[in-house]
């Protein structure tokens, strides 16, 4: 049975969460505003939070930078 260093999975877990929030942000906003007015922030902000719920779930099935 192999132990988990806590503090390195929460850092590089959060760390791929906001870069998914980031990723994921960027690709709703890439697919069809022209102008930052025509951007929707309230569905872009809600496609980035999926994304940030959804790296950190996957993140409990194990993360390499963690592991050393």
């Amino acid at each position: 049975m192999k132990t988990v260093d806590w503090m390195t999975w929460g850092k590089a877990a959060l760390i791929r969460g906001v870069r998914t929030f980031a990723e994921a942000m960027l690709a709703y906003i890439g697919t069809g505003a022209l102008v930052l007015g025509d951007v929707n922030w309230v569905a872009a902000l809600s496609a980035g939070g999926f994304g940030f719920i959804s790296a950190l779930l996957l993140a409990l099935t194990g993360l390499p930078e963690a592991e050393g």
